[in-house]
Order: structure tokens, then C-alpha cells, then sequence
């Protein structure tokens, strides 16, 4: 198995970027958030209020009608574009020019939905985070990976993980096949676990941050909304993913002692974002 870089204190500093003091909200990027379904709106809440608190200057989101006012109650600093239809996802289309797009939270598998995937996928040139049911139906078809631009992120869960490369038998196994998959299809992939690693061709990334508290409903929404927010910064998408991994897990390390592993959920990664950020600049 390969070596792999240890994502700790070090390699960190090596990827952030302190904000410049004269910056405004225009050249803070802007990132959209692609996703929500009937009863999954609130994978879209977590994602994009964790896109904003992750530094980004814009955030809009694209969900179907029926999530219009939730949004805009519980995060009225996003902005909200609407699918015509009124419960899923049929049609992506626009008029804003992002700098990211994170895609997959709470998107549901409706037949719909995986056309309208094959669309955007096919006419987008926009710098992609993928995650949950956009990676679950490009597992269903995966024609569809060849479609997906040059280091696009995604991050797949042990079982979506499973689903895109197929069942392994040992750890070596499962890395070599998310390797060969990174490399055919030129992604990035950020492998859910613990530890979480990152896997960009050959190179292993491995996180050093994090614990059992983040094992539950929502953290990898809020995960796609960090990474994609640091795309939206100008982040190379390595930088992107190892940042925002390190981050996610700093902020269940930063919380623990208060909320323990058992009542720690999704809110309390955003609550400690801005901690985890204080932290990265007491470093240097």
C-alpha cells in the first residue's frame, strides 16, 4: 500500500491560505449547492450553512419548490433557486455563474433526477464536489463517470464507496481499486472513514483529525458544503479536500468535551468551524 501523507498540523499549513484583510464578499467566491428532495431539504440546509461558515462570500442553493420557504427561514443568508417541480429534482438549470458546485445532498434517485444529473454532468465545466445519491446513481450507471471534468471531488461513504468499485475482500484491495479508479476517471476521491483518506492518483492523503462523535445523520453534507466553499475560494481541489477533512474532524475534536460522543450531531460540526479556523492561525 502506499505511504500515505499524514494530513496533521504541518501538511495543513502547507495548503491554507489566511483570508486577505481587504477582501469583500464579490472575491470571496461563490458556490452553489445542488440537491433536497421531500424530506431530505435539510441535507441542503447543513450543506450550504457550512459552505457560508467555511469562508465562502456567496452561497446559493438549487432545491424543488417544496423547500423554498425552509430554506430561506432557517438560512436567510442564502440565496434560493427553485426546480419546477415541486417535491424532487428534474432540471438543473441557472443563470448565476458559481466558482464550486457540491452536488448530491438529499437529491433522492427519482428517474427524474438521474436524467437531470446526466445533463448537468454533460454540460458542466464548473470545479465539482459529488456526494451521497448524485455518487449513488452514477454507481447505477457509471458511463456517467467518464462525463465528470478532470479532479472533480467526490466523497463516498464505506458503502457508496462499495457501490462505485465493487465489494473487496482486505484493506490493500479496497485501496488499489480506489486508486485505479482515481486515476481512470482523474478524481479525487475523499474516502469516508476512520480515518478518512484522500486519494488524488498515486498520492494518499490520510487524516489525523476527527472521532467517533462524527458517526452520525448529516456530517457528510456538512462536509460537501466545507469542501465546496473552499473550491469557491480559488482552493486547488487537493487543497480543497484536505482542508476541509481536517477542519470537519478538528471541529468533533474541538466540541467532544462538551458534547461527548453521544450528543454531538451535523449543527455542532458549523458551531465549530470558526474554532477550528482559530486554531489553524494560532498555528503559524
Amino acid at each position: 500500500m502506499t505511504n500515505p501523507i499524514y494530513i496533521d498540523q504541518k501538511e495543513i499549513l502547507k495548503h491554507y491560505k489566511e483570508p486577505d484583510k481587504h477582501t469583500h464578499k464579490g472575491i470571496q467566491g461563490h458556490a452553489l449547492i445542488i440537491g433536497g428532495s421531500y424530506g431530505k431539504i435539510g441535507a441542503v440546509s447543513l450543506s450550504s450553512k457550512a459552505c457560508l461558515k467555511t469562508g465562502c462570500g456567496l452561497v446559493s442553493v438549487f432545491i424543488p419548490k417544496c423547500g423554498y420557504t425552509i430554506l430561506q427561514t432557517a438560512i436567510p443568508e442564502v440565496m434560493v433557486l427553485t426546480d419546477i417541480q415541486e417535491e424532487i429534482i428534474s432540471n438543473i438549470t441557472f443563470e448565476i455563474t458559481p466558482q464550486a458546485i457540491g452536488i448530491g445532498p438529499g437529491l433522492g434517485q427519482a428517474v427524474e433526477t438521474q436524467n437531470a444529473l446526466y445533463e448537468f454532468l454533460k454540460r458542466n465545466t464548473i470545479p465539482l464536489v459529488i456526494d451521497a445519491d448524485a455518487l449513488n446513481i452514477i454507481s447505477n450507471n457509471k458511463k456517467l463517470l467518464a462525463l465528470v471534468k478532470p479532479k472533480t471531488v467526490i466523497t463516498p461513504h464505506p458503502k457508496e464507496l462499495e457501490r462505485l468499485i465493487g465489494k473487496w475482500d482486505s484493506e490493500e484491495e479496497k485501496m488499489s481499486r480506489t486508486i485505479s479508479l482515481s486515476k481512470q476517471y482523474d478524481v479525487i476521491i475523499v474516502m469516508k472513514g476512520a480515518p478518512t483518506r484522500i486519494i488524488d492518483g498515486e498520492t494518499v492523503y490520510e487524516n489525523t483529525t476527527g472521532n467517533a462523535a462524527l458517526a452520525t445523520a448529516g456530517t457528510g453534507d456538512v462536509l460537501t458544503g466545507m469542501i465546496s466553499s473552499l473550491l469557491a475560494q480559488s482552493y486547488e481541489p487537493v487543497s480543497a479536500a484536505i482542508l476541509g477533512v481536517y477542519l470537519h474532524g478538528l471541529t468533533a475534536d474541538i466540541a467532544l468535551p462538551e458534547t461527548g460522543y453521544q450528543s454531538f450531531i451535523a449543527s455542532d460540526v458549523i458551531a465549530n468551524i470558526g474554532k477550528a479556523f482559530l486554531s489553524l492561525e494560532k498555528q503559524e
